[in-house]
């Protein structure tokens, strides 16, 4: 009995898929747990007003945000509309290049969190490109922040450890400046790809 052509290989083709399916599951899991918090924050709290949920530690207070994650930036918002709209285009086109499992996770967060507070920007007041973003999440000496701005921190501290240890994209170690990826007795680089 013949197999059908392109059987064989496709566990490949579906092992090869993951990374991007894990991208696009956490960047939309991202996105509908920030907006959602953000719906129920402008809905239930009054802004300005703090809600202590853990004493002094944490609690709620909505504000809205002209700048950048932890209101950095505030005044630049056309500028940070178009960054965020660049990183998303970014991740899409290299989501289908990755081969580790740990940046597809960085990049879902990242991707999710851009997109997060990217719909604010486009949705809410004062205008499309210019809108501020709901912001409800507070520590003691902190700036307010929301689900978003956590994503995109967690993100960038996990790229920052894979730039650290050798980690790229396609899951192999990088040391060097050269790609690790298997002696001439193993030219798929099999002993030498992370599992990350």
């Amino acid at each position: 009995m013949t197999e059908p052509e392109g059987a064989a290989d496709s566990p490949v083709c579906t092992k090869a898929r993951r990374p991007a399916i894990l991208v696009t599951a956490l960047a939309v899991l991202v996105w509908v747990v920030d907006q959602g918090t953000k719906y129920l924050a402008v809905r239930n709290l009054t802004r300005g007003e703090r809600i202590d949920l853990i004493g002094s530690l944490f609690g709620l207070r909505l504000t809205r945000n002209a700048g950048a994650a932890f209101s950095m930036a505030t005044g630049s918002t056309w500028l940070l509309t178009i960054i965020a709209a660049a990183v998303v285009i970014a991740i899409v086109r290299l989501a289908g290049r990755l081969g580790s499992n740990g940046w597809a996770f960085a990049l879902g967060l990242l991707l999710g969190g851009a997109l997060g507070n990217l719909t604010d920007r486009l949705t809410r007041e004062p205008g499309f490109g210019r809108g501020h973003v709901v912001d409800f999440l507070e520590f003691p000496h902190w700036p307010i922040f929301n689900v978003a701005d956590c994503c995109v921190v967690t993100a960038a501290v996990l790229i920052g450890l894979f730039s650290i240890i050798g980690l790229g994209i396609d899951g192999h170690r990088v040391t060097g400046g050269a790609d690790d990826t298997g002696d001439a007795g193993d030219p798929g680089g099999s002993a030498k790809r992370a599992d990350v």
